[in-house]
């Protein structure tokens, strides 16, 4: 059976994912009255094939005379709630950046951070909102510093928002917000949480400056992507315009991974800071090609682990590289009955990871002695507590010389059994993981009762995700469960 045409119209709209704007924007012409194809295809920068492909869909829905078209007025009304008509005219004002940044964790130099400003958190909301078709899209944030999540959030409240960030002090500030945006934490090195892996519609990102770091941040969102016909990278980069050299590599690194840049709107975005590309970046659009998914993996496997992608301090490109811990952080559970990994490059978050990762009775950890979890005495007591069903630690400063640290951690049992049962099954999906401990620990719970806990406790977004991926707060909130 033949579908209606406001449904075949429907079906074009939904093919061109978040793209679809500009076709529900001819749609509303076409109730105003009657235009010229030549007219919609200028006016709304569409392909004629494409245009061709929705008003035969529309069929006998058009009225049609002397190259005219326009939609009958009987199916107007059912053509303007269908499509979510009303909302084209909501042109979204978003306010109020300025006290969240305010408030966010400092820039950190490590990382590359450098802040936009309030306006430009607004303006980069506001452009996303009418530019593509966010309502019920899912929306992937690659590194977050600058708070485009909630200021997305604030433009469009339909639209699903997940970001994925290495620094905890901002992945526990968004949460603290409250909006309905799911944190996750990833070292991009080692790559993407599964859970994010082909979920998305829109990619927005403000990598590190560097080719590698703008191919690997660039590289993870096309990871994240599930629209790979429509699908878009949306980034900002900028580059000094003394060297147009640096640009160049940053650019051939972005068409490295076999992605069109499709649009570039200058000077988009404004930084306090960065004075030496004028304290300004570009707003580029990006698009996959077929191509782009045959050859992604390869390329990103000559990034991973790389410790040197940023711009400033010991992670930075002058810094000495060092061997990271891929197998443990980019792979699956490694068993055996001895580890030893060396952590000296780590910029903070893998010690306590790895320590998350492994199951191994005994390991030992080289870091460097000056290491955020181990500088002072709170840090060590938060370190301990957060494995302390699992591992005990023995944390040996200056060793094996002044600038190093060994940590070495042995398995102890009789702890929170739900605790150890988290700990020791880390790359779980977290809602059977959590329910199988809640049920270790009670046994007088149902199943049924032990999955509604688990799924109250974990909420939506976390249900399907690892242990390993959430951000060190949400971790140590459900130790405690």
């Amino acid at each position: 059976m033949e579908a209606e045409p406001i449904e075949a119209v429907a079906a074009v709209v939904s093919a061109s994912g978040i793209a679809g704007r500009r076709l529900r924007e001819i749609i509303a012409r076409l109730i105003e009255g009657p235009a010229a194809l030549e007219d919609l295809v200028r006016d709304f920068a569409v392909p004629r094939r494409t245009a061709e492909a929705l008003l035969r869909a529309a069929g006998t829905d058009l009225d049609r005379d002397a190259g005219l078209v326009a939609l009958r007025a009987s199916v107007r009304q059912a053509y303007r709630e269908r499509f979510r008509l009303p909302a084209l005219e909501h042109r979204p004002q978003v306010t109020g950046m300025a006290e969240l940044i305010a408030g966010a964790p400092a820039a950190d130099r490590e990382l590359d951070h450098v802040s936009a400003t309030a306006d430009t958190a607004e303006r980069r909301a506001e452009w996303l909102a009418t530019t593509y078709d966010l309502a019920g899209a899912h929306l992937v944030c690659i590194g977050d510093h600058d708070l485009t999540s909630l200021a997305v959030r604030r433009a469009c409240p339909d639209v699903a928002i997940t970001v994925v960030d290495v620094d905890e002090r901002l992945l526990a500030y968004i949460d603290a917000q409250r909006a309905g945006i799911a944190c996750f934490h990833a070292d991009l090195r080692f790559g993407l949480p599964p859970v994010v892996a082909g979920s998305a519609d829109l990619i927005f990102t403000d990598p590190p400056y560097t080719p590698e770091g703008v191919q690997l941040f660039l590289g993870r969102g096309a990871q994240a992507l599930r629209d790979r016909d429509n699908g878009r990278l949306v980034m900002a980069y900028g580059f000094s315009p003394l060297t147009p050299a640096l640009g160049l590599k940053v650019q051939r690194a972005v068409l490295d991974l076999d992605l069109v840049i499709e649009a570039m709107l200058p000077a988009f975005n404004r930084y306090h800071g960065a004075q030496a590309v004028g304290s300004a970046s570009d707003l580029y659009v990006c698009r996959p090609t077929p191509h782009a998914w045959q050859i992604l993996d390869r390329r990103l496997d000559r990034l991973a682990g790389a410790a040197n992608i940023y711009t400033h301090g010991s992670q930075s490109l002058e810094g000495a590289a060092r061997t990271g811990p891929a197998r443990i952080l980019g792979g699956g559970p490694l068993n055996a009955p001895e580890v030893t990994v060396d952590l000296s490059a780590d910029p903070g978050p893998w010690l306590a990871r790895v320590l998350i990762a492994l199951n191994a009775p005994s390991v030992r950890l080289l870091v460097p002695n000056n290491h955020p979890d181990l500088r002072d005495e709170p840090a060590q007591v938060a370190l301990r507590s957060l494995v302390a069903a699992k591992y005990d630690l023995r944390l040996l400063r200056s060793q094996p010389g002044p600038r190093e640290a060994i940590v070495e951690a042995a398995r102890r049992s009789g702890g929170p059994v739900a605790a150890e049962w988290l700990l020791t099954h880390a790359h779980g999906k977290l809602g059977n993981v959590l329910r199988e401990a809640l049920l270790r620990a009670d046994p007088s719970l149902s199943r049924g009762e032990a999955q509604a806990r688990a799924a109250e406790a974990i909420g939506p977004d976390h249900l399907d995700a690892r242990l390993l991926d959430l951000p060190r707060h949400a971790i140590a909130r459900l130790l405690t469960l």
